[in-house]
Parts: C-alpha cells; structure tokens; sequence
C-alpha cells in the first residue's frame, strides 16, 4: 500500500532538519529526531507504541478540506506546510499498540512555540473541528481556553467562520453553529471557547482543549483547569500554541523548561509532544538566516522584506528590539528596558555545579532580607583562578512565608520549593531564624570572609551573627555600592567567567531587573512590578561588590541623597 502523501512531505521535513537541509534551532532538530528514532524503536516489540499512518494522514486530509478566512487566501482551502505536517502526523500518528488503551493516541499535551505570523489560528482551529465532529469520540467536549472572553473566541470564531463556509462538509458530519457553540447534535459534541472570566472552569470533561498564546497567563488557574479536565478521557489532548515572552515566573516559561528537558532527553514523558522554533544561542538576531531559522512559515505566511524591515527598526531603536526577538524570533527577553541578556546568563549557567564541591573554600555571602512577608535571598559567591583568569561561582538560596506560596502570586512558586529552590517558613511572614541557621551552617562548611547585609531589614539578624563570631559588612543600596558591581557582574556573564547552576529562581529574578543610568553613567536595579522580584540579584550584586572592592564599596557620596528602593 503506498504511503499517503502527508506522510511522506512530513518524513522529508523531519529528515532534512536532521541533515542540515532546513534551517533549524537546537529544539526542532530535538523534536524531529525524537521521531525518526522512534519510528526505528517501533520495530521492536518491546516498544509500546506505533506509527498509524492512516489515522495521521485523515486529520490531515480534514484541516485541508476546510477554507483559509482571512487575507489574500480567503476562499482557498488550506494547505498545510511540511512543518505543520510533521507535528500533525506526529501527534496524530503516534498510538499504543496493546493494552487498555490499544489504537489510542500516545500524546496528551502538545507544545508549540513560534512566531507570530506563522499561521497558528489557521492550523489549530480545523483541529479543533476535527476534534469535535470527526475523531470518533461520543460527546466530545472541546474548548479554546484563554484568560480573558476575546481572547478565547479568536481560535473558536476561525473554527466557526471555517465551518460555515465548508456547507457540505459540516452537513455531512452534522455540525451546527450557534451564537456562542459549535456542535454535533448525533454525538451531543460540543466546542465553546471558555475563559477564566466565567464560572464554568470546574467539572469540565475536555476531550481537546486549545491554549492559544499561553505566555499571556498570569496564572496557571486555566493551564491546570485544561490539564486536569483532560485526564478523563482515554486520548484526550491539550494543545497548547505560543510566543515566547518574558514572564518567566508563568505557567508557559514553567511548561517550556519542561518541555526542553523531555526533548534533551534529561526528563522522560512519552506523553508529551513539543518542539520550539526560535534561534540557537550563537545566532546572530540581525542576520536573515536566523530569521529564516525561527520561522517556519518563511516566504509563505512570513516575508522577507517585512521581517527584515521590523529588523532594521530594532537594530536602529533598542526600545524595539524585545519586542522583535519575541514576536519574530520567539527569543525569551527579560523585562522591557532590561539590564541582562538573558542568553548571555543562561550560557553560563552549568547543573553539574555543586556546592558541596566548594567546601573550605574562600566565599563572600550576601543577605537580602527585604520585607518579612515576602521573598529573602542569600548569595554565596566563590572564586577560583584558570590558567590565571579568576572565575565566580554563584549559589543563591531564596526564602519565603508558606502563605507566600500558595496565594497564587506567582505559578512557580510551589514547583520551586518542591525542588528546594525555594524554602519556606511556616505562616504569612518569614521566620528569620531559618536564615540565620542556614549562615551558620555555611559558615562551618566555607571560608567566609565577609556576610554583607543591608542594614534597613538585616541589623538585628547580623548582630546575631556576629555574637557567633562572623564578618558581618554594612552594605547600603546606594547608587555607588551597586554601579560598579553591576557592570562587573555584566561584564563577567558576558566574557563566561561567572558560573551559576542554572538555578530558575535566579534566571526568573534576573529576568526581572531593570537598569536606571544616571547623569553620570551610573546604574542600579530596578523593578518595573511589585511582582517581578530581584531580590536574588541584589544579594548577588552585594556578594560581588565586596568580593572585587572591598572596605571601597561601603563608603558612598550618595548616602546623603537618601537610599534607593530596590
């Protein structure tokens, strides 16, 4: 029997990434071998799954049976592009081979990230249809989840304008339209868009769930709601379609990290499909060859003249640049006007650094306590020279009330204390004793020449310390304490001469910082949200400043024109 078409544009896609032919980043590369590997695992019995053609191609035959609504091809039926076949046919195709759940789809959660431009609503809408009318399922339910109303209605009014212009196909399924639904009277299946706004996000039985532009969260109170609904069903899937952003505390950068882990191989989860267009660390964001890496649609729904405009405006304004790396190159930025180049950090990061192997060594410690209801972070910086370089090793530990964690300020939270990045202290306001305990003990495993504090929150907390015989330095948040260390601490990310552990609590903080420059070239960190903590950073940048100056980082001019909020 000859392979359906489909399969075979889709093959060829996965093919030539791998081989070099298609422009490509690290993670798509990742996704499309994870299948061609898989594809040889399933020869073998004792593999679980295989590869049904036939189903993979039938979902695909139905998104190009239905019409493009918008644009210069409105009125013209789809086609998909090699790329968007590839994880269609994946998606679709992979299945179990026996067992309870014999014939049904091996993925549960879909992850997609690419730029805008790239046709998203176009795809994923007809899956939605499909979803709803022609996958077989008895009173399937199928929602496009957003946090605000309109936002949710974008990917259900395509789907709807697509099936009343498609009159025969939907006849012959029995698909109506209403107002607010799309549904299939015989199989009482149903597709609504549904938003955090109502009241109907409890006891939903979801056979698809669509997650349109998921960076936009603020909290994971609909990823959880789609992710829960969806364990019900025996092939029901989340699928979930996005830009990169810069929130790095939501629920989208928390399920992108996820996500990156299972296609290198660090995490397994045979359950979860995900692949990522945006360009390699080492790429160059002014060049065309890396926009035509990140956008898979090139010179079909993206052109060339258009992207390399928007370029050329980033390159002549800075103001302009995040927004182009994330909507057209879906590069993660830090804040807007921000300080770091999160590429940069995230290049220095290194897991395998323990710091257990750093016992007896020399190290600077820094304390920033901030408020008692809020986060606290302690930095403990090392240094070690090579081949006559000195290098800094960075290990924060952060703090927070157990109220803190669950009040739903930040998606992470929770995750970050399972994996002991954060600790928590019983109630709504921080037990500066666990802190403390922690210095000591610190204090007997390393050197530690100096624990800088910030007097405004830290006085009694260092005379504590200090009663049990440690260095305690005042350390004032003036502009000159932090100006010179901060651009040391750039400067030192940017020559790859600070190591950190990859610590997300840290990335997400550093994330966060701002930079003010004063009349006379200074800088300081800043936050632009109350909830976009840097605490992390601020004991870092004092860490750092008494490691390079010393006594010199505590005296200040400044320290008459009062001190910075930070």
């Amino acid at each position: 029997m000859a392979r359906p078409e489909h399969i075979s544009k889709a093959l060829k896609y996965a093919r030539d990434v791998v081989a070099g032919k298609i422009p490509a980043c690290k993670w798509v590369v990742l996704a499309c071998q994870r299948h061609l590997d898989d594809l040889k695992k399933a020869k073998s019995k004792a593999f679980p799954y295989r590869f049904d053609e036939e189903k993979a191609a039938r979902v695909c035959r139905f998104v190009e049976n239905l019409k493009h609504i918008k644009g210069p091809l409105a009125g013209v039926n789809i086609q998909l592009e090699p790329w968007q076949l590839f994880i269609t046919t994946a998606v679709y195709g992979w299945v179990f081979k026996d067992g309870p759940r014999k014939d049904k789809r091996r993925f549960r959660r879909v992850y997609i990230e690419c730029p805008r431009g790239n046709g998203k609503s176009a795809w994923t809408s007809p899956l939605a249809l499909y979803m709803t009318a022609a996958d077989g399922e008895g009173g399937a339910e199928v929602y496009s989840a957003a946090t605000t109303r309109d936002q949710a209605k974008i990917v259900w009014a395509t789907a709807r304008q697509m099936a009343e212009r498609s009159p025969g196909l939907m006849s012959a399924l029995g698909v109506q339209t209403a107002a607010h639904s799309i549904h299939v009277l015989k199989s009482a299946s149903k597709f609504e868009a549904l938003s955090a706004e109502g009241n109907n996000l409890d006891g939903l039985n979801i056979h698809f769930g669509c997650i349109d532009e998921l960076h936009a969260h603020r909290t994971r109170a609909v990823y959880d709601v789609i992710e829960t609904g969806i364990g019900k069903r025996d092939q029901s899937l989340l699928w979930c379609i996005t830009t990169a952003g810069s929130d790095r505390s939501g629920i989208c950068y928390e399920v992108r990290t996820f996500c990156t882990k299972v296609l290198d191989g660090v995490a397994q989860d045979d359950s979860q499909f995900a692949i990522i267009y945006t360009i390699d660390d080492d790429d160059d964001w002014t060049s065309e060859k890396s926009w035509q890496k990140a956008n898979p649609n090139w010179n079909v729904s993206v052109m060339p003249e258009i992207i390399g405009q928007l370029a050329t405006k980033a390159m002549a304004m800075p103001s302009a640049q995040n927004n182009f790396l994330t909507k057209h190159l879906n590069v993660w930025v830090s804040a807007n006007s921000s300080w770091m180049d999160m590429r940069a950090w995230d290049r220095c990061a290194d897991p395998t650094l323990d710091i257990a192997d750093f016992e007896g060594d020399p190290c600077v410690m820094a304390v920033d306590l901030a408020s008692k209801t809020d986060i606290a972070a302690i930095s403990r910086l090392f240094w070690r020279d090579i081949d006559g370089v000195r290098h800094y090793y960075l290990f924060n530990q952060c703090y927070l009330p157990e109220d803190a964690v669950t009040d739903g300020r930040n998606s992470q939270y929770s995750g970050w204390e399972i994996e002991g990045r954060l600790k928590t202290t019983m109630g709504d306001v921080l037990d500066f004793t666990t802190i403390e305990e922690d210095i000591l003990e610190d204090a007997q495993r390393f050197e530690v020449r100096e624990i800088a504090y910030d007097p405004w929150q830290a006085t009694q907390l260092s005379q504590r310390l200090m009663a049990e015989g440690a260095a305690c330095i005042e350390y004032k948040p003036t502009v000159l304490n932090f100006s010179e260390p901060m651009k040391e601490l750039d400067a030192l990310i940017r020559q790859g001469r600070l190591h950190h552990d990859g610590d997300p609590v840290l990335a997400w903080m550093m994330s966060n910082v701002v930079c003010h420059v004063d009349n006379k070239d200074n800088i300081y960190p800043r936050k632009e949200r109350i909830e976009n903590k840097i605490d992390g950073v601020v004991s870092a940048i004092m860490a750092l400043g008494r490691a390079l100056f010393g006594a010199k980082s505590t005296a200040s001019v400044y320290e008459d024109r009062g001190i910075i909020t930070l």
